[in-house]
């Protein structure tokens, strides 16, 4: 499985929020997006995703064009998972009816299957006493580790993360971060908008730096956050360093 977006445009009014995003995710592999807030980052996330219609280029799974029209946008989100910041759990539903509303509803899976997948999901994510809890009942970091399992129900080949601990207490943020590293070491194909620098220096395979819309530089991170190539990814670097998030 490839991820590709090549010479991908997006505007919102006058706004242009990407102005020619090429990248390339081969699978099995983890990209983290780094960059200031309103860069793109999340933009490029809800586009690979089909969640925003691009204005301008193309993008490609597997080599094929997935935004033209007439593509079976839901049939591509099963194999796109993506998590938000904000988890978005129903709080009238438990845990396990969040889980599984998804495969019951989009695609017809009995109950008792889809219930007995998200056990074992949740019992994997350290979940398994929570499954009948309601959200407003267990932590952000909780509620954010059901809302992976979630995007995870489906099997999907490619998951995007799109600042998951951006809204969490900071003895929250390991939990979660935890998760998405044993994600990493099984295999999982994953793109992560992210702040948290360290994070994305031990657990991504490339590391690329947007601004203005674009991906200014890409490289491996030992290699570009101790060299970078342009002085606006030092610029941010170094406040990134003084902030103490490095």
């Amino acid at each position: 499985m490839k991820l590709e977006l090549d010479a991908v445009h997006k505007s919102y009014g006058d706004r242009r929020v990407l102005n020619g995003i090429d990248l390339a995710v081969d699978e099995h592999e983890v990209v983290c997006l780094i960059g200031p807030s309103g860069c793109g980052k999340s933009t490029l996330l809800r586009c690979a995703d089909l969640l925003d219609p691009i204005d301008a280029g193309e993008i490609r799974l597997d080599g094929d064009v997935i935004t033209e029209k007439g593509v079976d946008a839901n049939g591509i989100r099963r194999r796109i998972g993506i998590v938000f910041q904000s988890y978005n759990l129903f709080p009238h539903m438990t845990v396990l009816d969040n889980v599984t509303l998804g495969p019951r509803r989009a695609l017809g899976v009995d109950r008792d299957v889809a219930e007995e997948r998200a056990r074992e999901l949740l019992g994997r994510f350290g979940l398994g006493d929570h499954a009948d809890a309601y959200p407003n009942r267990i932590s952000g970091g909780q509620n954010q580790r059901a809302a992976i399992v979630r995007a995870l129900i489906g099997d999907p080949e490619i998951l995007l993360l799109d600042e998951v601990t951006s809204a969490l207490d900071p003895e929250l943020v390991g939990e979660v971060l935890s998760v998405i590293r044993d994600l990493a070491a099984g295999g999982m194909t994953m793109v992560l908008a992210t702040h948290e620098m360290g994070f994305a220096r031990d657990v991504a395979d490339r590391v690329c730096f947007l601004h203005e819309g674009r991906v200014l530089e890409t490289a491996a991170p030992a290699v570009l956050f101790s060299k970078p190539e342009h002085e606006r990814t030092a610029q941010f670097l170094a406040r990134v360093v003084e902030a103490g998030r490095l």
